[in-house]
């Protein structure tokens, strides 16, 4: 659960304040386009900062990275709060991003120090429990919130969520890595650390297939709010009620994940979700090109695709690390920024083509279901080392 509240303050803070993305565009005199770059910059900062605090935590523990991270989040939000153009606000949020990528990354490690195998899986699956709640609530609070003042208060309430996580670090977190398990952060230990990760077929594979996976959310979430509204005519509430309705197939599928893991396999399990995951998209995209991609039916393809999604994610978290225990930290950081970056990526690449419509979003969501089942069955068809337990 603390890991899980820790983890879950980067997704808050993306999700808290997506019904706020039209009322940010009209209140700055922006366009959407220069909004989504807010989104675009935290998760590039969150990405290639993930680099730092994975090798910070394998020399100095774990706890000490989350602290400073929470620290610089916390600064980044009141940097947001007082925005008084959108190149401030994008300037903030990339600082709070490079906080949130300690609480993204620190986790993955502290479950690496005591799980492998299905245990690992099913404590990652846990921590997505907790993460999972946030896209149903945070869009929910921040709705609330935006009746009762403007988007600004949206990142008080932001900083309030980070005092009250450093109090969690402070007092409820155990520090996992021995003193005697630390590696000294120098540059050539990283770059052998780094060598020896991009050169493992299973660690890139799974890596990529995460962040195509990731890739779709990134794109959901920069582009939703305003197809929902604009498009869709939705309100900020209804708006919120609907990005959670998504979000539920996510969550519930990942709870089965080590179950499911353990009477099938994890290596059969992914295989069959991928399939699951790409055709959901494929047909969300014909249903869109033939003019029949409604609300209802939107948000049916994209709960099934999400629920596949869900089944993919906690294991190809717990693969990607199975062979590099020694370098959790490392091997974290670097899987995280290469998803992080790729879903940046992603984002901006489909901004320009945004025209109010569901059809890019649509697109590059099926893009990149299609993109992770290509890579996916490829790494498991070359058959990759895996520990026992997680190969059954």
């Amino acid at each position: 659960m603390v890991l899980g509240l820790l983890s879950a303050i980067g997704p808050f803070s993306i999700d808290m304040y997506l019904p706020a993305l039209p009322q940010i565009a009209e209140g700055l005199g922006v366009t959407e386009t220069d909004v989504q770059m807010t989104i675009t910059l935290y998760f590039l900062a969150f990405g290639v900062s993930q680099f730092l605090w994975g090798p910070m935590a394998d020399a100095y523990g774990r706890k000490l990275p989350l602290i400073l991270g929470i620290l610089i989040f916390a600064v980044g939000a009141v940097g947001c709060a007082l925005a008084p153009t959108i190149g401030w606000l994008v300037a903030a949020r990339f600082v709070q991003g490079i906080g949130g990528a300690a609480v993204g990354v620190v986790p993955r490690a502290i479950v690496r120090d005591r799980y492998t195998g299905l245990e690992a899986t099913r404590l990652m699956a846990m921590v997505m429990l907790v993460i999972s709640v946030s896209p149903m609530l945070a869009p929910l609070a921040g709705s609330l919130v935006l009746q009762f003042g403007g988007w600004r208060l949206v990142f008080v309430v932001l900083l309030l969520v980070a005092a009250m996580s450093l109090l969690v670090t402070l007092f409820a977190l155990p520090e996992t890595l021995a003193r005697k398990d630390r590696v000294p952060v120098n540059l050539r230990s990283m770059a052998s650390g780094c060598r020896r990760l991009l050169g493992s077929v299973g660690f890139m594979g799974l890596t990529m297939v995460g962040a195509f996976g990731f890739g779709s959310f990134f794109v959901f979430i920069a582009s939703a709010s305003f197809v929902y509204t604009e498009t869709f005519g939705l309100s900020p509430t209804q708006f919120s009620l609907a990005f959670a309705l998504n979000a539920l197939g996510f969550f519930a599928a990942s709870q089965a994940a080590a179950p499911l893991g353990f009477r099938f396999g994890m290596v059969r399990m992914m295989r069959i979700a991928l399939w699951g995951f790409a055709a959901a998209t494929v047909a969300m995209l014909v249903l869109t090109l033939a003019g029949t991609g409604t609300l209802p039916v939107l948000m049916a393809c994209l709960f099934v695709g999400n629920a596949f999604l869900g089944l993919v994610m906690p294991v190809t978290f717990v693969m990607a690390l199975e062979e590099h225990g020694d370098i959790a930290g490392l091997a974290s950081s670097l899987g995280g920024t290469l998803q992080m970056v790729t879903g940046s990526v992603l984002v901006a690449a489909t901004a320009p083509f945004f025209d109010g419509t569901a059809l890019p979003m649509v697109a590059t969501i099926c893009f990149c279901a299609i993109a992770a089942l290509v890579i996916g069955l490829g790494v498991l068809r070359r058959g990759i080392q895996l520990a026992p337990a997680a190969a059954e």
